[in-house]
């Protein structure tokens, strides 16, 4: 009887639905750009939706295909497509004091996949919550932060204390991530593969 589980037919099918897995989430994260962006402060960092899809991204794809959509995503943008928050492209993000937010969505969603898949199969949710806010909070803020530090002439305390306007919506956006990714991990077990 031949091997359904190696064959060529087989293995072609699911790296089809990975790739299918891929473009859908990121295809999520410019969908979740398009309620647009609220800048807050003085330092020009909108408030998107953007985040969330970066942080579900990780938690329900794993590190490998999760980083892979984000940076999917992030080429779009860099091609010229208008997909972040409020009509931006990638080169527009990139030019600006942000750019390190955005370049931090790599690393983040990289770690919240790795220590996603560390703590599957059960994935508790305060686990998931603390995965969750280590990638999609503290990455993101230590890339942006760095990034103001690099483009604008803030000092070291006004660059970080510039984040605190957002950590309400950016814890918030953690715990629906989490909830989601309970959820899906329970209904499709084995997403990430380890």
């Amino acid at each position: 009887m031949p091997d359904v589980e190696n064959s060529p037919k087989r293995a072609t099918r699911f790296a089809a639905r990975e790739l299918a897995q891929i473009a859908v989430f990121a295809a999520l994260i410019a969908a979740l750009g398009l309620p647009g962006a609220i800048t807050v402060g003085f330092s020009g960092v909108p408030i998107t939706l953007q985040t969330l899809g970066v942080i579900l991204t990780g938690a329900i794809l794993g590190a490998r295909k999760g980083t892979a959509a984000v940076a999917v995503f992030i080429a779009l943008t860099l091609i010229g497509l208008p997909l972040l928050s409020g009509g931006r492209t990638g080169l527009t993000a990139l030019a600006s004091p942000t750019a390190g937010y955005l370049i931090g969505w790599i690393p983040a969603t990289l770690l919240i996949g790795w220590l996603t898949a560390v703590i599957l199969p059960k994935y508790p949710i305060v686990l998931g919550l603390l995965v969750n806010a280590l990638g999609g909070v503290l990455v993101i803020y230590l890339f942006g932060t760095a990034g103001l530090l690099v483009r604008t002439d803030l000092g070291v305390w006004a660059a970080v204390s510039t984040n605190f306007a957002f950590l309400p919506g950016d814890l918030a956006k953690v715990v629906v991530a989490t909830v989601v990714a309970k959820g899906v991990h329970r209904a499709y077990p084995g997403l990430i593969h380890g």
